[in-house]
């Protein structure tokens, strides 16, 4: 999965915002691109995918962007973004299970880097 977003964000000259909905057996529903933003910045808006995640069914999410510049280290924007959205999800019984950001030079996983 991580060289499939790689290969198809890391080498983009904006920033894009895509969603990855999953089942309950961890299955992909969707694989969306939810925002394209500018070389720096893409909007995300917390109850849009929460909105769209419901519409599908899903009971996980997995989210994931890029930084055009090449590194992948989460700004403190991504950290909170990625908290305001499990907030949400939590009590309507959808699981963020990561926030992965790619870029040019590798790629960086929330979760694994216990950010969340």
């Amino acid at each position: 999965m991580i060289d499939y977003c790689r290969s198809s964000m890391a080498f983009s000259d904006k920033e894009q915002f895509r969603l990855l909905f999953l089942d309950k057996r961890n299955q992909l529903i969707a694989d969306e691109v939810q925002q394209t933003g500018t070389v720096d910045h893409t909007p995300v808006y917390p109850r849009e995918v929460i909105k769209r995640a419901l519409e599908l069914s899903a009971t996980a999410l997995i989210l994931v962007h890029n930084h055009p510049s090449g590194d992948p280290s989460p700004s403190q924007a991504d950290i909170q973004m990625t908290k305001a959205i499990i907030d949400i999800a939590k009590p309507l019984g959808i699981s963020v299970h990561d926030h992965i950001i790619v870029g040019k030079s590798g790629h960086a996983s929330l979760r694994g880097m216990r950010l969340i």
